[in-house]
């Protein structure tokens, strides 16, 4: 027995050893480290995003599936058993570009007009704001020498913009090479991505048993049931918050349609378009779809954009406090105060991937911490409703 207890001591020095031995090489060779990491990480970046592409496209895919083909499968229909799933993920597919389609030709065109209407509006204002500035000051002033010295002509800051792009495509085009190659493997990533979504969305119940049957031929049986376990709380967790997400979204975007139609604001529809397809960056979004919808108003009616802004501050107030932490926080099972962080740390580190992605993913670790504690609390026979 001794023998045997000094043999597993002994085994697990040497991994502690080598363990050490391996980090303190890393940490020596940090620069070689980050290399591999990152080649290691461009490997493997498509598979990566087919399973972003496919996690987000299942949502919509057991939807349609679940309310078409479900009760027909039940029965043993063979075109529901046979087609069902191809046809739910065709449908999927559809259902995302016709979004994306529908919010681009809705949004870019109106941003064009608007953008040439800005332009013939400067042009007509500079003559009066010249005339008022020479009523106003003494005409040897130096505000009215710099008012009469504006020429804007739409024609020629059109030109200069266009003159900025083509030096801008000039210099891109002098490293054609690098361009070519950068677009040749985004491309190619992109599409091995989207056919590997294809394939895991198609095959999943058959990839989950594999996976499985992996894990138990390679760990022990409580570390495989506890990783199922928490694959299986990510998954719920990252699709009740991508339906939440766009729950919320669809919810806002419709209180903006529905209050700018009743105060008779211009462009309804295409601001609340636009804020709903924003609102889908958590929290902070709707900033960017208020920052458009607002100079889009200005160029009709300065008065209106101010009394936008206002309403929006107020729906984003209600939507803030009330809407989001409800509909998206109860989704993914985490306090409204956590949302708020996890927003504001994974902004801050990632961007708004990290917006994305955080919430569910503090979700999944407040989850596993929550039945940590209270399992420890439990071990110490502790009821947890007793503490105050």
């Amino acid at each position: 027995m001794e023998l045997k207890m000094g043999k597993e001591t002994m085994k697990k020095i040497i991994w502690l050893i080598t363990f050490a031995i391996l980090l303190y090489v890393c940490a020596r060779n940090i620069n070689v480290v980050l290399e591999c990491i990152g080649v290691v990480w461009g490997l493997f970046f498509p598979f990566i995003l087919g399973g972003a592409i496919a996690f987000v496209l299942n949502v919509p895919m057991k939807f349609i599936e679940r309310h078409l083909f479900e009760k027909l499968q039940k029965k043993k229909n063979k075109f529901a058993l046979r087609m069902g799933r191809p046809l739910s993920l065709i449908l999927a597919i559809l259902f995302a570009l016709a979004a994306i389609l529908f919010v681009m030709f809705m949004v870019i065109p109106e941003l064009g007009t608007t953008f040439v209407s800005v332009g013939k509006r400067i042009e007509w204002s500079i003559p009066r704001l010249q005339e008022w500035l020479e009523h106003t000051f003494r005409p040897d002033s130096p505000v009215v020498e710099w008012a009469n010295s504006i020429d804007f002509q739409p024609q020629r800051a059109l030109d200069s913009a266009m003159d900025i792009l083509k030096n801008g495509v000039d210099n891109i085009l002098s490293s054609t090479v690098t361009v070519t190659v950068g677009i040749v493997n985004t491309t190619a990533n992109t599409i091995i991505g989207f056919i590997f979504a294809c394939y895991i969305l198609l095959q999943k119940e058959k990839l989950s048993r594999q996976a499985k049957k992996a894990l138990y031929a390679l760990l022990p049986e409580n570390a495989v049931v506890y990783i199922v376990h928490v694959c299986s709380i990510a998954h719920k967790t990252f699709s009740n918050f991508v339906t939440g997400q766009c729950i919320e979204a669809v919810i806002l975007g419709t209180m903006f349609f529905i209050c700018m139609t009743i105060f008779s604001f211009p462009y309804a529809m295409l601001v609340g378009v636009l804020i709903a397809f924003t609102a889908l960056i958590p929290i902070f979004g709707a900033f960017i779809g208020c920052a458009v919808g607002f100079f889009l108003i200005l160029m009709v009616s300065p008065m209106k954009a101010l009394m936008f802004l206002i309403m929006f501050l107020i729906l984003q107030q209600i939507e803030g406090n009330l809407i989001y932490p409800h509909v998206v926080g109860s989704s993914v099972g985490l306090p409204s105060l956590w949302v708020l962080v996890a927003v504001t740390v994974g902004g801050s580190l990632m961007g708004v991937i990290g917006m994305l992605v955080f919430i569910p993913l503090v979700s999944v670790l407040y989850s596993l911490f929550r039945e940590w504690v209270y399992k420890e609390l439990k071990r110490k026979k502790i009821k947890a409703e007793e503490i105050s």
